[in-house]
């Protein structure tokens, strides 16, 4: 059996998402190249290509003993955010129904496009940082991490902005009725 097979951090799946991830953060790190209609329809592409990577990524144990610190800082963060604000300022507010689990009743919250782009963004940048940088005694807890996050965090934060951006390039009124 080869390294490749063995080591979860070199298996094929994972590998696929790495390079998916790296294009999305590109796309995000270069958004003043790109027009709405551009950026909008290739992020209709790259995020469920991301989220079914994500589901493909194999499982791996850890300690936690090399956890990596983060690499996105937040200027960073904002420099993402604004690029994508800039691109969807008309579009980049929606107003979300959440479950309250506590009070056992739906309420109404106002999100942003971008801060939902810039949330995936930090998570699979900070990731693919690792493997840009070769530190392989990272990549276990790199991965682990990434697979945890995506679980209670940026997985649904993906398919919320990934709703919105289908309203805003598939919409059927104005603005105001999304």
């Amino acid at each position: 059996m080869s390294a490749s097979r063995e080591n979860p951090v070199y298996a094929h799946d994972t590998l696929e998402f790495v390079a998916v991830a790296a294009e999305y953060c590109a796309l995000l790190e270069k958004s003043e190249e790109q027009t709405e209609e551009t950026f909008v329809d290739t992020l209709l592409k790259l995020l469920p290509l991301l989220y079914m990577k994500a589901q493909l990524l194999p499982e791996v144990e850890t300690n936690g003993a090399f956890v990596p610190d983060d690499q996105v800082t937040e200027d960073d963060y904002n420099y993402v955010r604004n690029g994508a604000y800039r691109l969807l300022h008309e579009h980049d507010e929606y107003e979300m129904l959440v479950w309250d689990e506590d009070m056992q009743t739906e309420e109404s919250r106002w999100c942003s496009v971008s801060e939902g782009l810039a949330d995936v963004y930090q998570a699979l940048r900070n990731f693919v940082a690792v493997y840009q940088q070769r530190v392989e005694a990272c990549m276990p807890d790199a991965l682990w991490q990434l697979r945890d996050s995506f679980e209670l965090y940026w997985g649904q934060n993906l398919l919320d902005t990934l709703r919105q951006l289908h309203r805003i390039r598939y919409k059927e009124g104005p603005p105001d009725s999304l």
